[in-house]
């Protein structure tokens, strides 16, 4: 079982996610966090934004793009489930996202700015969650997750996307 959540709060398909996330303190999780990708990705050059570390992965500006994708979707389920809509929220293609996309033809500074964007917005809306409601929860993609099952998990993408990251596009450059 983790530290912070029990299994019942989140869909075993998270469970990668939630593992690299040890502990509560979500407000600084989350201002660490995007400080550390934004250092990260700050190093990039422009040319290295369309490496691909292999053939049919995503290439670094759409990994960027698909992060701040996920979180923004992370984060209407967050406020779903807050607010106490009862609807059950869909899943989504990760792929077709990416595919549907025009993250290549953006600037990485462009996507690492909308990705600091979303975090922000993120930011604010977990600062305005009450003690009661990180505990409460909703149906998406056909699972049970609660609140703070969605931010560990929204810690945990990120977290996992910039691992990735380094050990698999900037390690080759």
């Amino acid at each position: 079982m983790h530290k912070i959540l029990g299994k019942d709060e989140y869909a075993p398909y998270y469970q990668s996610y939630v593992e690299l996330v040890s502990e509560e303190d979500f407000d600084n999780l989350l201002e660490e966090g995007i400080d550390k990708t934004s250092n990260l990705v700050s190093n990039i050059a422009e040319e290295q934004g369309m490496l691909r570390y292999a053939d049919n992965k995503w290439t670094i500006k759409e990994l960027l793009g698909h992060m701040a994708d996920t979180e923004r979707i992370m984060a209407h389920r967050l406020l779903s489930v807050v607010r106490g809509d009862a609807v059950s929220l869909p899943g989504f293609d990760e792929g077709n996202y990416v595919q549907a996309a025009s993250f290549n033809e953006q600037s990485i500074n462009d996507l690492l700015q909308n990705l600091q964007a979303v975090r922000r917005s993120t930011i604010h809306l977990v600062k305005s969650i009450d003690a009661d409601s990180m505990l409460k929860s909703g149906t998406a993609n056909n699972s049970n997750v609660t609140a703070r099952a969605i931010i560990v998990i929204i810690l945990g993408h990120e977290q996992h996307h910039c691992n990735i990251l380094r050990e698999r596009y900037l390690s080759t450059v």
